[in-house]
């Protein structure tokens, strides 16, 4: 069973080597990769900071005019090539305070600028469903992290959380579950096919 205080470990290890180390923590949407990858970046305090994938959706009004917003959390709903430059340039490490982007729940919109990360910070944690994929430009991704943790929980318990986070967020119930087993699922089966590329998989529930 993975422990918690062993992925700590390891995030430390990565912080320490130096040079900026990029972390990223994958999986399906529900598996909670950014409860875990909050948890890591609060264990490491300054020496971390987190930049989520999500901060690359699309706004609302362009998935409209794109006729993708039944779709959105598709990968053709995000800034993909965008996230790909942001990771080269902290990678690149100039000695600069890079602004990354945080997608906000509570409106569905992404907000540019919104996350400092330091010059001094040497380890960037980010989280995202689709750091595994191979299609380009997602296939970036991948080259440009150092470690890539991966979380399969159970399926059951990982639909479960998803409805509830949907219904915290405004949705009904009927909603919530339509949109968790429709666009959700879709996604998620394409995720979880990514799984193998990753260097570490934590298939368990919950952090020990």
């Amino acid at each position: 069973m993975v422990k918690f205080d062993d992925l700590v470990a390891r995030a430390e290890r990565l912080a320490a080597t130096g040079r900026r180390s990029l972390l990223g923590i994958c999986g399906a949407p529900g598996a909670g990769k950014s409860t875990l990858a909050a948890r890591i970046v609060d264990a490491l305090g300054d020496q971390a900071v987190l930049v989520g994938m999500d901060g690359f959706h699309y706004a609302q009004r362009e998935l409209n005019r794109l006729g993708r917003a039944e779709r959105k959390g598709a990968p053709d709903t995000f800034d993909a090539a965008g996230y790909v430059d942001l990771l080269e340039r902290l990678r690149l490490h100039r000695g600069e305070t890079v602004y990354a982007p945080e997608f906000r729940r509570e409106i569905e919109e992404p907000i540019a600028c919104a996350v400092p990360v330091f010059a001094s910070v040497p380890l960037v944690v980010t989280e995202g469903n689709y750091l595994l994929l191979p299609d380009r430009p997602w296939d970036q991704v991948r080259l440009l992290l150092d470690d890539i943790w991966f979380l399969a929980p159970d399926e059951n318990v990982r639909i479960a959380r998803l409805i509830a986070r949907h219904e915290a967020f405004g949705r009904s119930p009927d909603q919530a579950r339509g949109r968790a087993l429709g666009s959700d699922q879709a996604n998620a089966v394409r995720v979880n096919a990514t799984s193998g590329r990753a260097d570490l998989v934590i298939a368990e529930e919950e952090l020990t």
